[in-house]
């Protein structure tokens, strides 16, 4: 049923797409993002702006099933640190959103990542987000050099 090329096509699409600045995902919201008036529940904001992050290592080549099988050496995982979250507006049920994440630093175990949510143009939310990268025995493991030209254009 399908090539692997169009299946790739799809997953690639389902995963947003990177851009010049960082990353990019599209996102509806469902009842189950709602309260009862049909407004985001607050809460609900963290869930997109996680899918965005999520799928922008994806696409950077940063797989968490690899992450965890201990392919660069030992399991590592990603444990978010500090989160700045500035609510401007809200969503709505049927809304088409973009989630739209950019790293702003690298620094030793840490990455520095911003984040808007938005409809159309309008900013909804904007969150900061401090994120590191811990070993198995949850202490901070550097950031691998070959991940630096994924995350911050123009550097390698």
């Amino acid at each position: 049923m399908g090539d692997h090329g169009e299946r790739e096509r799809l997953m690639a699409g389902l995963s947003g797409e990177l851009t010049p600045a960082g990353h990019r995902l599209m996102a509806r919201v469902y009842y189950a993002d709602t309260d009862f008036s049909g407004v985001v529940y607050h809460a609900r904001y963290l869930e997109f702006f996680e899918r965005g992050r999520s799928d922008f290592l994806r696409l950077a080549g940063v797989h968490h099933t690899e992450l965890a099988g201990g392919k660069h050496g030992e399991r590592i995982v990603w444990v978010v640190r500090r989160m700045e979250i500035d609510f401007r507006g809200s969503a709505r049920i049927d809304d088409i959103l973009t989630v739209e994440t950019r790293t702003e630093e690298i620094s030793g175990a840490r990455i520095f990542m911003a984040q808007q949510l938005k409809r159309g143009e309008e900013v909804l939310v904007e969150a900061k987000v401090e994120a590191a990268i811990i070993g198995e025995n949850g202490r901070p493991r550097r950031f691998p050099r070959e991940w630096l030209a994924a995350f911050i254009p123009g550097r390698a």
